[in-house]
C-alpha cells in the first residue's frame, strides 16, 4: 500500500476558511427567518428572499468555477469577499425589506462564487494517496462551520441581532486577510475555458432528455422538500413550539450549561433559541461515517430511496411536536438527519459516477441545478407555513412536506421503471453539496 502523501499548508488553510465561512453564511441564514419575521414581514416575502438567495447560492457556482479555471482560485476568492463583506455589514444599516432583499441576495452571490473555490482547492493538492481522507476532512469542516454559526449567531442575537451580523462579518474579514497573506495558489494543469464555453457544456448534458429530465424530478421530489426543512424549522420551532419545554428536555439531558447557552431569558424563563437546535451539522459530525459505512453496501438508487422514506418520517415527527409534547422535535430533527446522510451522499455519487470519466466534474456541476430547483421551497412552502401557523396547526406543513417527499420517492421510482435505471460509467468518490 502506498504511502500517504502528506497535505501541504494550503490544504489546512483552505479547511480553515471553509470553516469561517460556513460559520458566516449558516449563521445568517438559519437565523434570517426569525430576524425578518421579527422585523414584521411577512412569510410571503420571506418566502421570496429564501428563494433568490438559495437560487443564487447554488446556481452561481456552475459559472464561477469555470471562472477559477481561467483565473485562480486565489483572486475568485477575493473577488467573493468583496462581495460577502459589505453585504453582511448592510444587514446591520438596512431596515427595509427592497434593502434586506438585496443585501441577502448579495450574500447569496458571494456565496455561490465561494462555494467551488475550497472544494477545488482541496482536489487539486490530494493525489490518490489522501485524496479520500483529505475531502472526508473537507465535510467534516463544513459541518463544524455549519454547526458553530447558528448557534454562535443565536446566543449573540438575544443580546443584539447586529452582534450577531458583526460576528459574520469579521469571520469573512478573517477569511479576507489570511487569503491574501498566505494563501497560495494550487499548481494545476487546467484548460481556460469561457463561461460561454461553459454554458455550451452544460447545454449539452442538459441534451439528455433523461438525464434532464432525472435532474428536474431529483431537484422537485428531493430537493425542494430537504430545503424547506432548512427554511422551516428554525422558524417553527422559535415561534411555534414550547421553547420552555425545550429548555427543561436540554438541562435534564446535557446539562444547565449547554441548556443555557442554548437558549436565552424571556418572560421571566428560559427559552431554547430556535436557531441553535434546528440543523443537522451537529448530528452529521458524530453520526456520517458510520451512516455511509453502512449503507456503502447498498446500490445507490434503493438506498436513496430508504433516507427518503427516514426523511419523510422525520417530518412527521417534527409536525407532531406541534400538537403533542415539543420535545418530539428532537427526534424529528435526527430522522431528518439521518435520511440526509442516506439520501444526499449517494445520490449525488451517483449523478458522478453517471458520467463519462472524462466529463465528471462537468456532471458534478450540473448537479448544482438540481440542488438549485430545490430553492423554490422557499416560495412553495414558506407562505404554507404562514396559513397553517395563522390556522392554529403549524405543525400541518410537515406533514405536507412528508407527503411531498413520499411522492416524489414515487415519481422517481416511475421514472426509473418507465424510462430504465441509468448506466453508472465508473467508480467515483463519494461527494456531498455543502
Amino acid at each position: 500500500m502506498a504511502a500517504r502523501t502528506p497535505f501541504p499548508p494550503v490544504f489546512w488553510l483552505a479547511n480553515f476558511i471553509e470553516v469561517l465561512e460556513r460559520f458566516a453564511y449558516y449563521g445568517i441564514y438559519f437565523s434570517f427567518g426569525i430576524y425578518l419575521t421579527s422585523l414584521g414581514f411577512s412569510r410571503d416575502q420571506l418566502g421570496i428572499v429564501q428563494t433568490l438567495f438559495l437560487l443564487l447560492s447554488y446556481c452561481t457556482p456552475v459559472f464561477s468555477g469555470a471562472l477559477a479555471d481561467r483565473f485562480g482560485f486565489k483572486k475568485m476568492l477575493i473577488v467573493a469577499y468583496l462581495a460577502y463583506l459589505p453585504a453582511v455589514l448592510l444587514l446591520i444599516l438596512t431596515k427595509s425589506f427592497s434593502g434586506i432583499a438585496l443585501t441577502m441576495l448579495s450574500i447569496g452571490f458571494a456565496a455561490g462564487i465561494f462555494k467551488p473555490l475550497i472544494f477545488g482547492t482541496v482536489r487539486s493538492v490530494t493525489d490518490k494517496t489522501n485524496s479520500t481522507l483529505g475531502v472526508g476532512i473537507f465535510y467534516a469542516m463544513v459541518n463544524v462551520g455549519g454547526s458553530l454559526g447558528p448557534v454562535v449567531a443565536g446566543r449573540l442575537r438575544a443580546i443584539s441581532w447586529d452582534y450577531a451580523f458583526y460576528a459574520a462579518a469579521i469571520a469573512i474579514g478573517i477569511m479576507l486577510v489570511v487569503t491574501v497573506l498566505f494563501y497560495k495558489e494550487p499548481p494545476r494543469a487546467v484548460e481556460p475555458t469561457t463561461v460561454g464555453a461553459k454554458l455550451r457544456e452544460i447545454g449539452t448534458v442538459l441534451s439528455d432528455l433523461r438525464f434532464a429530465s432525472f435532474l428536474l424530478l431529483l431537484g422537485v421530489g428531493f430537493w425542494i422538500p430537504f430545503w424547506a426543512f432548512f427554511n422551516l424549522c428554525a422558524l417553527y420551532v422559535d415561534r411555534s413550539l414550547d421553547t420552555v419545554r425545550l429548555y427543561e428536555v436540554l438541562r435534564g439531558t446535557l446539562g444547565s450549561g449547554v441548556a443555557d447557552f442554548l437558549s436565552h431569558e424571556e418572560g421571566g424563563a428560559r427559552r431554547i433559541l430556535g436557531e441553535t437546535i434546528s440543523h443537522t451539522g451537529y448530528i452529521i459530525m458524530i453520526l456520517q461515517v458510520l451512516v455511509s459505512r453502512t449503507v456503502e453496501r447498498f446500490k445507490p438508487i434503493p438506498i436513496f430511496f430508504t433516507g427518503l422514506v427516514v426523511m419523510a418520517a422525520g417530518f412527521v415527527v417534527i409536525g407532531a411536536a406541534a400538537s403533542g409534547d415539543a420535545a418530539l422535535v428532537f427526534l424529528g430533527i435526527l430522522l431528518f438527519a439521518a435520511g440526509e446522510m442516506i439520501a444526499s451522499p449517494r445520490i449525488q455519487e451517483y449523478i458522478t459516477r453517471l458520467a463519462p470519466r472524462e466529463k465528471a466534474g462537468l456532471y458534478t456541476g450540473t448537479n448544482f441545478l438540481a440542488v438549485g430547483v430545490g430553492a423554490f421551497s422557499g416560495v412553495l412552502y414558506t407562505p404554507l407555513y404562514g396559513r397553517f401557523a395563522d390556522a392554529g396547526n403549524a405543525g400541518g406543513v410537515w406533514y405536507v412536506l412528508a407527503a411531498h417527499v413520499v411522492l416524489g420517492l414515487l415519481a422517481i421510482a416511475l421514472f426509473q421503471k418507465l424510462a430504465g435505471t441509468m448506466t453508472e460509467t465508473y467508480e467515483a468518490a463519494p461527494g456531498a453539496t455543502s
